[in-house]
């Protein structure tokens, strides 16, 4: 049997396969040799995230979770390249390994999913609303401290049957995930102005070893420069913040035109205090706002914000 040309890891979930099939059928939409028979090998690969579902994430000690065994094996090179959700991607990558490309980012929204009601305002008084995301719950209580909010792990399948099963009354998905498994159906779109995304949310990046010039030539043709802009602008804010699963962060770029839109905001993860920034400016200030967004952020939050 020959030996395939490229192995891709990724994280063993339906979602994650899902987003490395997608970018191996670019890969071999794009370069002929990629598309022949065994060409390309997915490597499901389980991380310390999806083993422990007992606990939320920011018990288990935040970013890095979903990553840290799919990088020992690039570093080990049982891998050739890495495809992540941008959304689990902590602020620091390993030495010796870089981000080779960022596919074009799909919907970044948050999508509410609890039966008739179509908006946060709609949930009937008290609702039990599950999520392992201290963000969502963070803006959830702000927006309506009535609600009963508790952990819900899980990967998508998972959560929308503890939802049919009725152990909650509802939950928050991110479109994205939703859609590239087929269930377009599923949930409303809650607007960006009442749940701003997580940092990086709706894109997939690849990683790979740094100087690997082979991965990298394959990978550039793949990139998405607009969504590239967007999702490191992103990432200073959070690196400024030091930002890990303990502290309720938020942000989304947009691009429109030759401008660039930053929003990102800091919470309480019980909601009680929110506060929100916005920039405006060229696409190439994108990681010079995201900074001075997480500089202005932390002032306002002052000592003691953010949890250890």
């Amino acid at each position: 049997m020959t030996a395939p040309l490229l192995r891709i890891g990724t994280r063993a979930s339906p979602l994650a396969l899902a987003q490395t099939r997608q970018v191996a059928l670019r890969l071999a939409a794009t370069h002929s040799e990629l598309a022949a028979p065994g060409a390309l090998e997915v490597v499901p690969i389980r991380t310390t995230g999806d083993r422990i579902q007992d606990r939320t994430l920011a018990e288990l000690g935040g970013k890095g979770l979903f990553t840290k065994e799919i990088e020992e094996a690039l570093v080990e090179g049982s891998i050739d390249l890495a495809v992540h959700s941008m959304k689990d991607m902590p602020t620091r990558l390993p030495p010796g390994l870089v981000l080779g490309c960022f596919c074009e980012r799909a919907d970044p929204r948050d999508v509410l999913i609890a039966g008739a009601a179509k908006t946060i305002a709609e949930l009937p008084p008290g609702a039990l609303i599950g999520t392992a995301s201290l963000r969502r719950e963070a803006l959830l209580r702000h927006l309506r401290p009535d609600l009963v909010v508790v952990p819900l792990r899980g990967n998508v399948d998972t959560r929308l049957r503890k939802l049919a099963e009725g152990l909650v009354q509802g939950t928050l998905l991110a479109r994205a995930g939703l859609d590239r498994l087929g269930r377009h159906d599923v949930g409303y779109a809650v607007p960006v102005e009442e749940i701003l995304p997580a940092v990086g949310q709706g894109a997939i990046c690849v990683e790979h070893v740094e100087g690997n010039h082979k991965v990298a030539a394959l990978l550039e043709p793949l990139n998405h420069w607009p969504t590239a802009q967007c999702v490191l602008a992103e990432h200073a804010l959070l690196s400024v913040l030091d930002g890990s699963c303990r502290t309720p962060i938020a942000a989304l770029a947009e691009i429109s035109g030759e401008r660039m839109r930053f929003r990102s905001l800091i919470a309480k993860p019980d909601g009680t205090i929110v506060h929100f920034t916005e920039r405006l400016g060229g696409i190439g200030d994108g990681i010079a706002m995201g900074r001075d967004a997480a500089d202005e952020l932390k002032l306002r939050g002052g000592p003691g914000f953010f949890a250890p």
